[in-house]
């Protein structure tokens, strides 16, 4: 299984860096570029012109590397690749806006919320009506905690969280594709150990195409991944955390996209509760860190190692 495994992140790595060599020249002859916001720190608008939408070759490469893999596909990875997909048409939806309008501006909140919500409620049925994993949620060293149809509610609010804060990450070259990568390795493992072979495959594959996509969003990133990649793997590994019942040990192995996502929720709250006062000098977070005096590449690098050694911990959690 393991060897499987292994070809599912090595297809998918190697079918990433042949669809960005093909395909980053044809996403700027369609003048699919990024465009900054104007509250974004100075130096990012250096970014503006940067062909976008590169999560596509991210999804394209997993999704082949994953179907090419399994021997069968079970419902489980079915599900989180249709997961994968849907949140990748929203995030697509919203890049399509952006760069029609020139501007920083896609969809509302509500609007992605809408279709977010539904596929959120797909996967949160499809895990509580499964006999062999219901709606108990497992408490490290402690047990299980029996959430009952809250358990639906939760799994809602846990995916869609989870793909809006890998979009608040991707802010920074490299930051979003390599610390999911991380994140999705550390997943293959876990889902072996808890015996799900097929979402290790799903997972590695994740992670494989994501550290291949690195190769051309590296500082200065010759492609932006765009809403359509950061939604699609941030609902992914929900997803598979779900699927596999460890949706807690995502919060600590996933602790990057946490802190991001959190971030932002503080400054909102502190901000409207303290009639115009800031927590933070900018969220997501890491645009703090840059208007600390860090700079692009020591802010991504750093949130790297962080990634890094969440990972190793949730790895301990498990076992």
């Amino acid at each position: 299984m393991i060897e499987r495994v292994v070809f599912a992140a090595s297809l998918a790595a190697l079918l990433m860096l042949a669809f960005g060599r093909a395909g980053i020249p044809m996403l700027a002859r369609l003048h699919a570029r990024k465009a900054i916001r104007e509250e974004a720190p100075a130096r990012h608008q250096s970014k503006a012109g940067v062909p976008t939408m590169g999560g596509i070759f991210i999804i394209a490469a997993a999704l082949v590397a994953a179907l090419a893999t399994l021997r069968g596909l079970g419902t489980g990875p079915a599900l989180a690749l249709l997961i994968m997909l849907g949140y990748g048409a929203v995030g697509a939806a919203d890049d399509l806006l952006g760069i029609r309008r020139g501007r920083n501006l896609g969809l509302r909140a509500r609007e992605r919320l809408a279709v977010q919500i539904p596929l959120a409620v797909l996967a949160a049925l499809y895990v509580a009506r499964r006999p062999e994993l219901g709606t108990a949620l497992i408490l490290p060293f402690t047990g299980a905690l029996d959430l009952g149809w809250g358990y639906v509610v939760f799994a809602i609010l846990y995916v869609v969280f989870f793909a809006n804060a890998v979009n608040l990450t991707d802010g920074l070259d490299g930051l979003a594709g390599g610390t999911v990568g991380i994140a999705a390795a550390a997943y293959a493992a876990i889902a072996l150990r808890v015996g799900r072979p097929e979402m290790a495959v799903v997972a590695a594959a994740v992670a494989g195409s994501c550290f291949a996509f690195v190769w051309f969003n590296a500082h200065p990133a010759a492609v932006i991944m765009g809403d359509v990649g950061s939604n699609a793997l941030g609902a992914v590994l929900a997803a598979i955390a779900i699927i596999t019942k460890t949706e807690i040990t995502l919060a600590v192995v996933g602790l990057v996209f946490v802190l991001e996502g959190a971030s932002v929720l503080l400054q909102v709250g502190y901000f409207k509760s303290t009639g115009g006062r800031r927590l933070f000098r900018m969220t997501p977070i890491h645009h703090h860190f840059e208007l600390a005096g860090w700079t692009e590449t020591q802010t991504v690098t750093r949130f790297w190692l962080l990634a890094g050694f969440a990972a190793l911990f949730g790895l301990t959690v498990i076992f």
